[in-house]
């Protein structure tokens, strides 16, 4: 799967997936971690980014950075590791997982606070909800994948930093979108 509008190159998205998968691979069998040599200029710029980890489609990890802190690509290493062994939702990924699972990145956009859940566009945006020591974050694709709504997304989001589905009309509590480059092996 690949976005029409993709900031990046077939060869730099087939980079950071070969980098997820390499490191997860590594990881699994208790070798040493791979050594990338990346001099791509796009991928060594500080960009935050999810690894969604699945097994014949059913989720087996994901966890990504919100904002960027360091280059991309090793950024998708960190990110890689902790959706396969650190997801405390799953138990981690086993060696023998490893050639069965599917690989999704999502390379998110800068957050933008919003105060009107009408600028929301569903399938477009993802949503990031803080409030006091509470905060969840929903991908774009979740709310298209399950075919929500926008005041849905909004209520599940909120419910996802563990705060009531109406939360988002506090406030207190504070709503963010941004956009993400998702691509898949």
């Amino acid at each position: 799967m690949q976005n029409r509008e993709s900031m990046f190159t077939s060869d730099q998205q087939k980079t950071l997936l070969n980098i997820a998968r390499e490191t997860i691979r590594a990881v699994s069998k208790n070798q040493n971690m791979p050594l990338f040599d990346i001099k791509d200029e796009k991928l060594n710029q500080s960009m935050g980014a999810f690894v969604t980890l699945t097994i014949d489609g059913e989720l087996c990890g994901c966890i990504g950075s919100i904002e960027g802190r360091g280059p991309l690509w090793k950024t998708i290493e960190e990110m890689a590791v902790s959706a396969a062994f650190r997801d405390p939702r799953f138990p981690a990924v086993s060696a023998q997982q490893t050639e069965k699972l599917r690989i999704e990145i999502s390379v998110l956009s800068p957050l933008e606070k919003i105060d009107d859940i009408d600028e929301i566009q569903v399938g477009k945006h993802g949503l990031y909800i803080k409030s006091a020591y509470s905060s969840g974050l929903l991908l774009p694709q979740v709310a298209s994948e399950r075919n929500w709504d926008r005041l849905t997304f909004v209520q599940h989001t909120c419910r996802k930093a563990g705060l009531p589905a109406d939360a988002w009309q506090n406030d207190e509590t504070d709503i963010f979108i941004f956009s993400a480059d998702i691509f898949s092996e």
